[in-house]
Order: C-alpha cells, then sequence, then structure tokens
C-alpha cells in the first residue's frame, strides 16, 4: 500500500501544480494574442479547471480503466457543487453579478441531461462520445460568441484580478507547455496508484473514481473558491465551478467514451448520477431563487451542501461495504 499511496499523493500534488501553471499560462497567453479578458474567463479558465479531470480520465480510459474515468467525472460534478461550493458559502456568503455566469446555469443544467439521455442504455460508446465532444464544441464556440460581443463586468474584472495576465508571453508559453507535460505524467501516477488501491481494498475502480480521483482531481477548484471567497471574487468562485462542471460532463465523459466503451449497472446511473443531477438541479433553483434576483447565496445553503456530500460519501462507503 505504501507505493501506490506515494504515487497517488504524489501525482496529486503533481497535477494540481501543473493545473496551475496550466491555467496561468493559457490564460496569459490568450491575453497577449489579444483575446478579451472575458473570453479568457469563460473558456480557458473553465477548460482549464476541467484539465485534470480530462487528463486522468483518458488516461484511465486508455489502460481500460473507464470506470475510473467515469466515476471521475460524476464524483468531480457531485464534489464541486456540494463540498466546493458548500465550503465556499461557508466561508462568506455570494452574490453572482455576471450576466455571463447567470447563463451558464441553464446550460449546465441542460448538458447534465443531455449526459443522462445518452446514458439510459447503461453503457457510454463511441457514438455517445462523439455526440458529447461535438457538444462540447457547441457549448465553447457560444461561450466564446458571449466573450467577444458581451461588455467587460464583473466576471472579467476578478479574472483579471485573480490571474496575472501581465507575464512575458515566454513565461506563459512555458508556463503552458510545463502543464501539457506534467499533466499527463502526474495523472498517470494517480491512475496507477488509484487503481492498486481499489484492487488492494477489493473496491471497483468506479468507486475510487467517485471518492478519492474525484476528490484529488476538485482540489484546484476548492482552492480557488477559498481564495476567490476570501477575496469576494464571487463571479469568479461560482464560475469556475459551473464552467468546470459543464466540461467534466462534455469533455471528461466524451473523452473516456471515445477512447473505450463502458457498461456500468443501473444502481451506478440510478443514484450516483442521478444523485449528480439532483444536486446540479437544487442548484439551478438556488440561482433562480438568489442569482437570478441579485440576492447573496446563504451560508445555509452551503451547509447543506456540505451536509449533502457527507452523506452522499457515508452511503457510498456503507453500500459498498455491504
Amino acid at each position: 500500500m505504501l507505493i501506490p499511496s506515494g504515487y497517488l499523493v504524489i501525482g496529486l500534488i503533481l497535477l494540481i501544480f501543473a493545473a496551475d501553471k496550466f491555467i496561468i499560462g493559457a490564460a496569459a497567453l490568450a491575453k497577449h494574442l489579444g483575446v478579451s479578458t472575458m473570453l479568457v474567463g469563460l473558456i480557458v479558465v473553465g477548460f482549464g479547471t476541467s484539465a485534470p479531470e480530462m487528463v486522468v480520465s483518458a488516461i484511465a480510459s486508455f489502460k481500460g480503466n473507464s470506470g475510473l474515468a467515469m466515476g471521475n467525472a460524476v464524483g468531480s460534478n457531485i464534489t464541486n457543487i456540494a463540498l466546493v461550493l458548500g465550503v465556499g458559502l461557508l466561508i462568506t456568503p455570494m452574490q453572482v453579478k455576471s450576466k455571463i455566469i447567470k447563463r451558464e446555469m441553464p446550460i449546465l443544467l441542460m448538458v447534465c441531461l443531455l449526459a443522462l439521455f445518452l446514458l439510459l442504455d447503461l453503457s457510454l460508446t463511441f457514438v455517445d462520445g462523439v455526440i458529447l465532444l461535438i457538444s462540447m464544441l457547441a457549448v465553447t464556440l457560444l461561450l466564446g460568441f458571449l466573450g467577444v460581443t458581451e461588455s467587460k463586468d464583473s466576471y472579467s474584472d476578478e479574472v483579471e484580478s485573480e490571474y496575472d495576465l501581465s507575464i512575458k508571453m515566454s513565461h506563459a508559453v512555458l508556463f503552458l507547455l510545463f502543464g501539457i507535460i506534467v499533466l499527463p505524467l502526474a495523472s498517470q501516477l494517480m491512475v496507477v496508484g488509484a487503481t492498486d488501491i481499489a484492487q488492494y481494498f477489493g473496491v471497483s475502480d468506479l468507486v475510487i473514481g467517485l471518492t478519492v480521483v474525484a476528490l484529488g482531481t476538485s482540489l484546484p477548484e476548492l482552492a480557488a473558491i477559498i481564495a476567490s471567497a476570501a477575496k469576494k471574487e464571487h463571479d469568479l468562485a461560482i464560475g469556475n465551478i459551473v464552467g468546470s462542471n459543464i466540461f467534466n460532463l462534455l469533455g471528461v465523459i466524451g473523452i473516456s467514451g471515445v477512447i473505450n466503451d463502458y457498461e456500468f449497472s443501473r444502481r451506478f446511473l440510478m443514484f450516483d448520477y442521478l444523485y449528480m443531477v439532483i444536486l446540479t438541479v437544487f442548484l439551478f433553483i438556488v440561482s433562480i431563487y438568489f442569482v437570478l434576483k441579485d440576492r447573496f447565496v446563504s451560508r445555509l445553503i452551503g451547509v447543506i451542501l456540505v451536509l449533502l456530500y457527507v452523506s452522499y460519501m457515508i452511503w457510498l462507503f456503507v453500500s459498498k461495504a455491504s
């Protein structure tokens, strides 16, 4: 157990560090190329926060551990909403002012339902993966259009204040290349460690993906929301979560399906995926009540979300142990 645990921890540390450099490098490079800050935030930052999940899932699928990939995508979305957003709200109530973030909320719900429709046959196929990746391209183009046509708002201001986009282009390229090179290596360590741990405890790679790997790949979002909440950058905090979840469903699951077909149990669909859907619907309802009316999302919602995450983890381990 010592060696697999070491792989997992080292891979996780490298993954977080590489993802951070990747985001900064990509955002700064885009800014040097004349891309608007709004577009940088919507696409580069949103895509970048999902980079760990995408690379981990791609490598897992190539190695035949598609369960790890699927669990990572669904588990990361559960973790992002219930734990990451919950912790952020416990730190401070949040208010979303950006029109763009408000528009991303219904997009996330539609993406969630699209993926559910494709997975109703209890399998992830190549065709499903292609549909999801095409949908990701469509969403990216839509966000790109909004980023170009919309004027600066609170979200773009927070992106500029949070990320140092003034670094030299050479440094931006180096950061980007570092992230591209190290992300796969770190993900490989995580996949090997997680797979060996799953075999040691006699649980499926799907469960490890839903728990350990999902939590690990969501740590960049957790760190980001704590920093953003402390700086009162509410739009950036919530925008990262919503954007990350959209790319997780379309990109992570899509890439996994294109690489390898995967059949899963009805139990996974009816509980784990359904739990993610319920959390997404809850987030959508919260956005209607609080966000669209320009009210602060209260700490009570944070308490509810964290309790939902803890309850899910307890149920998951109890049900798998029984």
